[in-house]
């Protein structure tokens, strides 16, 4: 018996092409590196675990059969990519992902060639890879494109939206269904692997063809028959009518975690001449690390952890996350009026939804990945009487933009849309920052929104858009904890598009919107330290503006600072909007905006994100300064 040590092989694999160097029985031996490394390298960083450990044979086996980065593949929303990045010149930046100047959480086409497609929001991959696919088409390129989607993104409309216009590909494309959730197909045994890599090969697949050609020559009714009774036979094996009514070629069920089945099957279609194949493989979330097998999540997002125990990093004790504030003022407006009712896209415990639903289980809807779904769905439900809440993170919100402008907005329907996740969010990056929200609400007829500037405040906004039934209305607040203020014991209603000042000054003004508060009222500490009496006004309402109150401020004080965690187009631009109405910039007002750059932030620590934007403190004091002296020299110049 051979008791000495395995050489590593991962040691071995920089690239693809070395991978592909490996006999198939090393494969395995591989597989189990690379989870390791994946384990190790997500307990430094925190991130997504659970997805990409279910896909590490998955990784290896397309990279061994397929020639990436030639073969473009593309990962639906990319948190499971880490193993993927790990084989394709990127172990020794590993450790740091979703760290400032690291690597991204997601695939990122300026990071490597081996990501030819960024994503973050799920169910693309389809769309991006028939792309690709018609493009090599069009210009007599060998490359295949593989799309490789979970079976929970499959919720997406656009997914089969994609797969509808895919015949046109031929099988340039090849579309991998990874389903960790048991969700379609019933377990996977032995029978259905064999059936798999049966109906894959190239001698069925030519016979198949053959019978097909013959079917043709016979009479209509015989080759409908001849037709149903092929598609018949394999749905009842395998369950793949749905995929084949689509125009592509189903193969599957087959356990994706034994590479003697993953290979020889992905062989045959890669070598197939038949139309687009869609392949359905079946793997487990946190496959290979118990305690990620044993959670409930399957360890999905985890913080820093013991990779021996598997506990994670625990927060300091602090203040409530808004995210939780949110939904206990939610609970308490339900408890209140029967009428409350509330929606999610997928996402019921990242948006706090999960808490209410044991609390009211029959009036929460998860409509799966479906976000447009979501929002039509909630102006139907409020054009009947109801008071929905559409719980939504920003960044997710912009998917269904079409349905908030034609379905909720034109029709004045009282939808209520809480936005978590506005403004930056540290790790997840550019993807899923919540910048555009006030810029793409704020412009529309009929619409209220608010930002909450701390978790108090939020309590009164939730309360506000209960009671709110004259058209729908907006409240936005930001991942993490709130600032620690006394939580109000009983909530009140604010006034529709009226702010309110924080504190009274003469010479400078801070039109505040959002939690960016803070940062202004340090600021003013800052300048009054150095003799500038200063105002702070928190708005509130994006819209409408408090027109009055920003008149006065405008016309009071030697300078007006506005400040948001938004991108351009959002409070700044309509308070100078008005400003301008109003005739103040004739007078010499001297007026600036601070708001998200004109790009598209890494990931980072927030502060360090917020100090980057210049959105903190001494952004603030700066540009106060700044203004004051240009000021000074241009009354110089004047004189």
């Amino acid at each position: 018996m051979n008791d000495r040590p395995q050489t590593p092989l991962l040691d071995q694999v920089a690239w693809p092409s070395d991978l592909r160097k490996l006999q198939p029985e090393q494969l395995r031996q591989l597989a189990d590196e690379l989870r390791a490394e994946t384990i190790a390298a997500v307990g430094v960083t925190g991130g997504h675990l659970g997805s990409g450990l279910g896909v590490v044979e998955l990784t290896a086996a397309i990279h061994y059969v397929f020639d990436t980065p030639d073969d473009k593949l593309i990962w639906d929303v990319g948190h499971q990519c880490y193993p993927h990045k790990i084989l394709t010149g990127r172990r020794d930046r590993i450790r740091t992902l979703r760290q400032g100047g690291g690597l991204s959480g997601f695939t990122k086409r300026a990071e490597s060639d081996y990501d030819p497609f960024g994503a973050a929001h799920s169910s693309t991959s389809i769309s991006a890879a028939l792309g690709f696919a018609i493009a090599n088409k069009m210009q007599d390129k060998p490359g295949k494109a593989i799309a490789v989607i979970g079976d929970g993104a499959m919720s997406a409309g656009m997914a089969y939206e994609a797969m509808n216009n895919a015949r046109d590909a031929g099988n340039r494309l090849v579309v991998i269904l990874n389903d960790n959730d048991m969700s379609i197909a019933p377990p996977v045994g032995g029978l259905s692997a064999y059936l798999a890599r049966l109906v894959s090969s190239r001698e069925f697949l030519g016979l198949r063809d053959l019978a097909r050609k013959l079917a043709r020559k016979l009479p209509r009714p015989l080759h409908n028959a001849a037709r149903k009774t092929d598609e018949f036979a394999r749905g009842m094996a395998m369950g793949g009518t749905l995929f084949e009514e689509l125009g592509f070629y189903y193969v599957g069920p087959i356990d994706g975690h034994n590479l003697d089945q993953l290979i020889p099957v992905l062989e045959n279609v890669r070598d197939a001449a038949q139309g687009p194949c869609l392949v359905h493989v079946v793997t487990q979330k946190g496959k290979g690390y118990a305690p990620a097998e044993a959670a409930a999540d399957k360890y999905h997002g985890v913080q820093k952890f013991d990779v021996i125990t598997g506990t994670q990093d625990k927060a300091p004790p602090g203040p409530p996350s808004y995210t939780n504030v949110f939904a206990q003022a939610l609970i308490a407006e339900a408890q209140r009026d029967p009428a409350v009712c509330a929606i999610t896209a997928a996402m019921p415990s990242g948006t706090g939804l999960d808490k209410f639903q044991t609390v009211f289980p029959d009036r929460i809807f998860d409509v799966g990945i479906a976000e447009q779904h979501a929002v039509t769905f909630a102006a139907g439900l409020a054009a009947q009487g109801m008071r929905p809440f559409c719980a939504i993170y920003s960044t997710f919100l912009q998917r269904a933009y079409d349905q908030v402008v034609h379905d909720v907005a034109i029709q004045n329907l009282p939808v209520r849309f809480a936005i978590d996740r506005a403004g930056l969010v540290g790790a997840d990056g550019s993807t899923h920052a919540g910048s555009f929200d006030v810029t793409y609400l704020a412009t529309l007829p009929n619409m209220v929104v608010m930002a909450a500037a701390d978790e108090a405040e939020l309590v009164h906004m939730v309360h506000t858009c209960a009671l709110h039934d004259s058209g729908p209305i907006a409240v936005r607040y930001p991942r993490g904890n709130g600032t620690g203020i006394a939580m109000p014991q009983t909530p009140k209603a604010l006034e529709i598009g009226k702010g309110r000042i924080m504190r009274e000054g003469r010479q400078v003004a801070i039109l505040s919107l959002g939690t960016r508060l803070e940062e202004a009222m340090k600021a003013a500490d800052a300048l009054e330290a150095k003799g500038l009496s200063t105002t702070v006004a928190d708005l509130r309402f994006a819209k409408p503006l408090d027109e009055a109150l920003i008149r006065k401020l405008l016309t009071s004080h030697d300078v007006a600072v506005t400040i948001e965690e938004g991108a351009i187009g959002g409070l700044g631009a309509h308070v100078l909007t008005l400003a301008s109405d109003l005739g103040l910039i004739d007078n010499g007002l001297k007026l600036r905006t601070l708001r998200l750059p004109d790009l598209f932030q890494d990931q980072d620590k927030p502060e360090r994100q917020y100090a980057q934007a210049r959105l903190d403190a001494d952004a603030i004091v700066d540009t106060v300064l700044t203004a004051l002296r240009h000021n000074s020299v241009g009354s110089e110049a004047r004189a």
